[in-house]
Parts: structure tokens; sequence; C-alpha cells
């Protein structure tokens, strides 16, 4: 098996960074760009537009196509497959970049890189496939003998950071530097823990540690991905990180209650656009 087109659906930044690096790998023929224009124009101001984006990539999906998602969260995956449970879609995290969109603007320093693996071994041809692909585009990723763990280790640190820049409308050092901002974000990313060992993923006191020590090393001034929504005025993505904290903790009877806070401030700044 050897890819040879790719098909990019959604022009969100990480599209538009991955797909103008293909494009110059492969050559402009065997990539295309595909965006409803009316599913557009209603969603322009949404982040979370995976429905969508499944309608969308339906002409793309041939009998041998490979999907992955560069969506943030835990539950694409599971989505696409319910849609197209005949395909193949490698579990995947985007980790590291800084690509920002304004309009159809790109801007970024750091790619970045790709963790991606699988969770059955049928998969394995097509990971073969998709990490040859990779590599032979220069992009950087890794094969991930856990990629569960590793999704959830960045679900963990989405939940805290981004969602915590959001609130208190701060940037990373505004919420490292302040007790109560940085306890309030380590309840949140605690609470994720006790839900990842209830769903087999455990994730670690170290994986907790790296994470808090990653958040200091940030550019003090800098921004993650919902708080440029906030700025924009755009839907965040509080669906994909307290929303699920919530959907899993009623599963398993887990309180969550500092998500539940992110999830009501969050949802009450998004009404008020």
């Amino acid at each position: 098996m050897e890819i040879k087109t790719v098909g990019v659906v959604g022009l969100g930044a990480l599209g538009l960074m991955y797909g103008e690096h293909i494009q110059n790998a492969i050559g402009r023929e065997n990539i295309c760009f595909a965006m409803d224009k009316e599913r557009y124009e209603r969603h322009s101001k949404d982040t979370y537009s995976l429905d969508s984006a499944l309608d969308t990539m339906k002409k793309l999906i041939g009998e041998h196509t490979i999907i992955i998602s560069l969506m943030n969260g835990i539950t694409s995956e599971e989505i696409i497959s319910a849609r197209y449970p005949h395909k193949t879609v490698i579990p995947c995290v985007a980790i590291g970049m800084d690509a920002m969109r304004s309009g159809t603007e790109l801007s970024y320093v750091n790619k970045g890189l790709l963790q991606v693996g699988i969770t059955d071994e049928k998969m394995r041809p097509s990971l073969k496939a998709l990490d040859a692909f990779l590599t032979k585009t220069g992009i950087p990723h890794t094969v991930e003998s856990d990629i569960m763990h590793a999704m959830w280790n960045k679900f963990m640190i989405n939940v805290g950071i981004n969602q915590a820049c959001m609130i208190y409308d701060s940037p990373y050092d505004g919420i490292m530097s302040s007790p109560e901002k940085r306890a309030s974000l380590t309840r949140a990313m605690r609470e994720v823990i006790a839900l990842s060992k209830a769903e087999g993923t455990n994730i670690t006191e170290d994986d907790f540690n790296a994470a808090m020590e990653h958040f200091n090393k940030l550019d003090k001034n800098s921004y993650p991905s919902m708080h440029q929504d906030f700025k924009a005025k755009r839907k965040s993505e509080v669906e994909l990180f307290a929303g699920t904290v919530r959907n899993l903790a009623a599963k398993h009877g887990i309180p969550v209650h500092e998500n539940d806070f992110y999830y009501k401030r969050i949802t009450e700044i998004e009404s008020a656009y």
C-alpha cells in the first residue's frame, strides 16, 4: 500500500499548514482542499464543526482511503469511524505547533509533530503506509506504541491550559504566575487523570509534572487556540474538552467540579458574543 494522493478537509490553521507542506512535497496535482462553500459560511464562526467536515469529505473517500484527524480532544476518531465504519481511521495527535490563521492568512514558526499509532493490529498495513508517506513528505512524526495514552496526555494538557487561558482572558504567564489560576488549572487536569484511570489510559503523575514543566517554558505572552477563538468571537472547543470530561464523568460517577465550572463559564462567554 502506498499513499499517492491527499485530500485536506477544512481550512483551519493546521489544514492550511500541513496542506501547504504536502503540496510542496508531492505537487499540486496530488492534493485537493475540500470545503463546501455553504457549510463554510454557515460554520465560519465555529471551531468545532466535525459534522460539516464529515459531509464534505464523503466525495473524497475511496476504497483504500486512510483517514487521520488533527482535531483536538479524544472523540473525533470514534465519530469518524461511526460515520465511515469500513474505512481505516488512524488515531493521531498533533503537538507542538504554533500555527495561527487569520482569514486565509497563515503564520507559524513551529510545525510541531504528529503522533500516530494503532488500536487494532488490522490497522498495521495502513499505519506502515502512513508512516512512509509522512517520512517521504518530511512531516515530523512519531509512531507511538500506546497512542491512546498519547491522546489522553494531550487531552489533559488542553483541558487545563486552553480552557484556563480563555476563562481568565490571560496569556500563559498570567496563569502560571498566579497561585489561584494555577490551582484551578491543576484541578481541571487532575480530573482528567481520574477519568483516564477509569478508562484504562492511565495518565500518571510523571505526565502531569511534565505538562506543568512544559507550561513554564512557553512564551509568556502567547495564548493557546481557545483564547484565539475568544478574541475572534468564535465558538471554542469547550465541547471537546470540558464537555467530554463531563460526559465521561457521568459515565463513571466521578465528580469534575472544575470542569463543570469551566463548561458553565465558557458557554456564558460564548453566549455573550
